[in-house]
């Protein structure tokens, strides 16, 4: 965030005209466009799915992708004119909040998996996963959204200093981050249990094993995603990360549809079942399969 342009001075805009751009880079419109495309696809695909199989929680990775929508098409104006502010401001803002509606998908489906196999399988209650780390992502978003508005500011007043504003938009990131990993501990807690209940073999094949994979992956991409942008804002709007575009585009947009794709093809609404007997059914008749294939012949 390099300063601050009134768009009415670029009508039109086409091309880099000598002037320093809020990127520090002019986005490419072709990954612009691309990505519009595979998130409006996304998008399409889950409120499909959702209506479809009335799984309606799973709405949050809709909204995520339009949110991720948005912030790109920005991307794609800016790409049409990098001085327009407006569009700078709104991929600042969506992409930041998109993958909150991602995580609180992932949170709703542990809180699910408690629910299908018991209490007993967690230290808390399914609905206080929804809760307590969708708190912790709201608080987050506050704080980045305080420090990006004093950024934001400060980089208006020639004499102004974005820092502050950026510390903050960091600290919000890593609360975030911070978060995302008591809930890896939480999950990790869950299949602890459900190992010792012995229960475990219901998530080692059959459809569990591939929603969990899903999960995991898509944890797994929120993550790295975090993490860039945690050391990216850290550097400061002129650092090395943020002015090369093709950090953004690998760490931040592929980690973002590998995160809400996988649901599209591992979908909560064909692969999670309705109590913990059918979880387990599949499980018995495997044992009972390995026990025919060893008993001797009369």
């Amino acid at each position: 965030m390099t300063g601050h342009y009134d768009p009415n001075l670029y009508i039109g805009c086409k091309a880099y005209n000598g002037v320093e751009t809020s990127y520090g880079y002019i986005p490419t419109k072709a990954v612009g466009f691309a990505f519009c495309v595979l998130f409006g696809l996304s998008m399409i695909a889950h409120i499909v799915q959702l209506c479809w199989k009335r799984v309606w929680w799973c709405s949050v990775f809709a909204i995520g992708c339009a949110a991720e929508l948005l912030g790109w098409a920005g991307r794609l104006w800016s790409a049409e004119c990098p001085y327009n502010s407006t569009a700078f401001m709104i991929q600042i803002a969506t992409l930041i909040i998109a993958p909150v509606f991602f995580t609180a998908g992932i949170y709703i489906l542990l809180a699910r998996y408690i629910q299908i196999f018991g209490k007993e399988t967690s230290f808390l209650a399914p609905k206080l996963y929804l809760w307590i780390f969708c708190t912790c992502d709201i608080i987050s978003l506050v704080i980045q959204a305080a420090g990006g508005g004093i950024a934001s500011s400060e980089s208006d007043d020639p004499h102004g200093n974005p820092d502050p504003g950026t510390h903050t938009m960091v600290a919000g990131i890593v609360f975030q981050l911070v978060s995302i990993s008591v809930f890896v501990y939480c999950t990790i807690d869950f299949f602890l249990r459900i190992k010792r209940l012995g229960q475990l073999k219901a998530f080692t094949q059959g459809p569990l094993l591939l929603l969990t994979g899903a999960m995991v992956l898509s944890v797994l991409c929120i993550y790295v995603r975090s993490i860039y942008r945690t050391i990216e804002l850290a550097q400061g709007w002129t650092g090395y990360l943020i002015t090369h575009e093709s950090y953004f585009i690998g760490l931040d947009g592929v980690m973002m549809i590998i995160a809400v794709a996988v649901f599209n093809v591992c979908h909560p609404g064909w692969l999670l079942p309705a109590r913990a007997e059918s979880a387990l059914s599949q499980d018995r008749k495997s044992s009972n399969s390995d026990v025919e294939m060893v008993r001797p012949a009369a």
